[in-house]
């Protein structure tokens, strides 16, 4: 008998109901399961293919690290040659770094200085002179340099000594400077000027003289003088740089002219008559107490005319080997210069 209550029909009716719903339901899940699952398979597959990736590039790692450290084992039990380029060095030398300081401080000054050299007008025993040229290795010497005069190492050098004298430190050798540098160099000559007595004199052979016929009278030298003369030019003959012709026992070859005395003792008559024959030679030429007197003084041939004081000829003198080695050396034996002369010598020990 069918039953017809609304129990009963609402059952029969809601049944199918909720299995429909829950077939649907079951095959939505159950497709969003697949779908869950996938991804996580592909996700999971993502991660093993970049965890696999990071491994090999980490046993790369460590086996470039590996053989790094073997070469570098290797290479300090068997040393090579490093063949990769080296940075370069420069060296610079601080000796150039000051003339180059130099060069720049004391341009004006040094350029002022090329003018005077030749320009600078001052006055000597009554004449009028013209330029400091002609003294150039006297100058360097009193400065201790060996640099060109119109260069600004030359400028610096000045610039100290004037300081040191207590003049203005300008770097210019000016007629004052000049002139102070001339006072020092009369200073240091003989100053003891006493008449040599016969018995201090020796009459040196005529070998050691310029003039081969030279008197007996006129080869009169203080014997002292005439020792330190014979050790000097010694010491020049023995120098290769001067190229002196010379005997085996080493004097003076006959044909060698520098280093010859041209004139020693001279007697107060001698004197007069020289005088008498150069009138016009004032006192910067022939003195009317002359250091000759004493026997102490010596005129050496350095070329050229050998006493001459024309400029044209003393600048050939000083720019002779003789002349300078003279300069660097002479007071090592005891002589100081005239500078006006470059051939005078006086023995001041």
């Amino acid at each position: 008998m069918l039953d017809l209550s609304s129990k009963s029909f609402g059952a029969i009716n809601l049944a199918p109901r909720r299995t429909v719903f829950s077939f649907y339901a079951s095959d939505y899940f159950a497709g969003e399961k697949s779908h869950v699952r996938f991804a996580v398979k592909s996700t999971m597959k993502y991660f093993r293919v970049h965890i696999a990736l990071v491994f090999v590039a980490l046993v790369v790692l460590l086996g470039v690290a590996s053989f790094e450290a073997r070469s570098s084992r290797g290479q300090s039990q068997s040393p090579k040659p490093d063949s990769r380029v080296k940075p370069t060095v420069l060296v610079t030398d601080p000796r150039n770094a000051v003339a180059g300081n130099a060069a720049s401080i004391f341009a004006a000054a040094a350029e002022r200085n090329a003018a005077l050299q030749n320009e600078l007008v001052w006055t000597f025993g009554g004449k009028q002179q013209r330029g400091w040229y002609l003294y150039d290795s006297l100058i360097n010497q009193s400065l201790n340099t060996q640099n060109d005069s119109w260069s600004g190492g030359f400028a610096a050098a000045l610039a100290g000594w004037q300081k040191k004298v207590g003049l203005n430190a300008s770097g210019v050798l000016d007629e004052e400077s000049l002139n102070r540098m001339i006072s020092d160099w009369q200073k240091n000559r003989l100053k003891d000027r006493t008449y040599a007595q016969p018995d201090q004199l020796v009459t040196a052979p005529v070998s050691d003289f310029y003039d081969p016929e030279r008197l007996a009278e006129l080869r009169q030298v203080e014997r002292e003088t005439y020792a330190a003369y014979k050790r000097m030019l010694a010491a020049a003959i023995a120098d290769p740089s001067l190229n002196l012709a010379h005997t085996p026992a080493g004097e003076l070859a006959p044909t060698e002219k520098y280093f010859r005395i041209v004139s020693a003792f001279r007697s107060r008559e001698y004197q007069d008559q020289l005088r008498r024959q150069s009138p016009n030679a004032g006192s910067a030429g022939l003195a009317v107490n002359s250091p000759h007197f004493t026997g102490r003084a010596l005129d050496f041939y350095v070329g050229g005319d050998p006493v001459d004081t024309k400029d044209s000829n003393r600048a050939i003198q000083v720019k002779t080997p003789v002349y300078q080695w003279l300069v660097r050396n002479a007071e090592r034996f005891g002589f100081r210069p005239y500078f006006y002369e470059p051939w005078h010598w006086e023995y001041v020990k």
